[in-house]
């Protein structure tokens, strides 16, 4: 009996072997039995050879599929390491002020689809002209003296003028590398995928500017990304007005196919759209990995743009200040004073959660931004001290501010007021609404918005 007690129902082992692996894992020396052989076209002889493909995952950079091809017949090898990461929802502007040695030796991680520019010397990478790399800011600076530098022999003798033009321009990018004046870095990635890093973390940098910006109709079509021609729209059948009224939204989840955002393989996404008290209607997306358990909960905001931002300041001292419910949207970003601490609203996904569930986010997002195995044993020490001051908020060792701030004034802090009416506000919760500044519509979008006269322009 006890033998039968311990083993697996039938239908669990099914389960279990039909269960999706993960596509993307972490680099490692045990993934010889995962490369997947092809047969191909040698491109040298025009024989028939083989590619072995392994995709893979690089901490803290992106998933990439390592290609391998091999001529048996005339000994051709090519090696090669293609970009599988995620294309994000928005492009990333960074701006970085570089004027000591400590900055030349930023990491930087750059996509296919980035673009650097260094105005100081006129100095412009284009978009898709080099492949992606994990460097640092000198690191593109040598890359572009050793590219200039290539058959500059022979250049000097079949075109003087133009050796000499490059010789002196590569002279000026050894000044800048030796500072002699400090200069701007300006990195652009329409995919979103790129990265500057930030030695103060978690502290914010003053000498470090990140942005995001919507996307062009070109710079989509240059990542693979094509809208609908108006023309084949008959494709899509447009439901009937009352086919599926809002009533029935809210008793239904729907369910729809999807990829796992850590490692690929496939699982589904539930949808709920569901109504907040004393807030508004929400829609809830929560994603659980068979493969690989990883789960993701994101909030969509079910209205549109509020008129006014709105300001919480949320003291925590007691257990019952962590059970409070967070509803953070996209465009919310937070920040605790007291460790000069500050989170962009795009480094978290709008959630639905506690305060608690919001710090230990924020605790592992920060964890999960440094560079374990290449950082610099004081930069190690220096967010090790943060993460254990981290630990004693979290453990209420330490009372502290926590400040959401959501220009669209789609965010909301449950009140644990006693009060008939529980929208008013308690003792530790400060509500607090503004006036949006022109930067704040820009980052919205509400500056190009035309909501009259918009007929005629169709």
């Amino acid at each position: 009996m006890s033998t039968l007690s311990q083993s697996s129902p039938p239908d669990e082992e099914a389960a279990q072997s039909i269960r999706p692996e993960p596509i993307f894992r972490e680099i490692n020396a045990d993934q010889a039995d995962e490369v997947v052989e092809i047969e191909s076209a040698c491109m040298s002889c025009f024989q028939t050879g083989v590619t072995r493909l392994l995709p893979t995952k690089i901490p803290f950079f992106r998933e990439v599929v390592l290609m391998s091809f091999k001529c048996d017949h005339c000994g051709h090898i090519n090696n090669e390491m293609q970009s599988a990461s995620e294309i994000q929802k928005s492009g990333i502007r960074i701006e970085l002020q570089v004027r000591t040695p400590g900055d030349l030796n930023r990491r930087v991680v750059r996509s296919d689809n980035s673009s650097v520019r260094i105005p100081e010397v006129e100095l412009e990478i284009p978009v898709q002209s080099q492949k992606g790399e994990v460097t640092t800011v000198e690191g593109i600076i040598e890359r572009t003296i050793a590219g200039l530098s290539q058959d500059q022999e022979k250049r000097r003798i079949d075109h003087p003028a133009a050796g000499a033009s490059i010789d002196e321009y590569i002279e000026r990018l050894h000044r800048l590398k030796a500072l002699a004046t400090p200069f701007r870095l300006l990195l652009e990635d329409i995919s979103g995928n790129s990265f500057v890093e930030n030695p103060l973390a978690p502290a914010a940098d003053p000498q470090l500017k990140t942005s995001h910006f919507k996307r062009t109709r070109e710079q989509n079509e240059l990542l693979g990304l094509y809208e609908q021609n108006h023309e084949e729209q008959h494709l899509l059948k447009p439901i009937a007005e009352d086919a599926w009224p809002i009533e029935s939204l809210h008793g239904e989840v729907l369910q729809f196919p999807t990829n796992c955002p850590n490692c690929q393989a496939p699982c589904e996404t539930n949808m709920k759209l569901t109504n907040i008290p004393h807030f508004k209607e929400v829609v809830i997306m929560a994603t659980v990995c068979s493969a690989c358990g990883h789960k993701t909960n994101e909030v969509k905001s079910g209205g549109g743009v509020e008129a006014q931002g709105i300001r919480f300041r949320v003291q925590i001292a007691s257990k019952e200040d962590l059970t409070r419910d967070v509803l953070k949207s996209e465009t919310c970003s937070l920040s605790i004073p007291e460790l000069d601490l500050e989170v962009g609203p795009h480094a978290l996904c709008g959630r639905f959660t506690t305060v608690e569930g919001l710090l230990v986010a924020m605790r592992d997002q920060l964890d999960g931004t440094l560079f374990h195995d290449s950082a610099d044993a004081a930069t190690k020490q220096q967010m090790q001290r943060f993460l254990d001051t981290f630990d004693d908020v979290m453990n209420l060792k330490q009372v502290i501010t926590l400040v959401l701030e959501d220009p669209a004034g789609n965010t909301y802090v449950q009140s644990l007021s006693d009060d008939d009416d529980a929208a008013e506000p308690d003792d530790k919760l400060t509500v607090e609404r503004y006036d949006r500044s022109f930067e704040d519509n820009e980052d919205l979008g509400l500056n190009d918005m035309k909501t009259e006269g918009y007929e005629q322009d169709a």
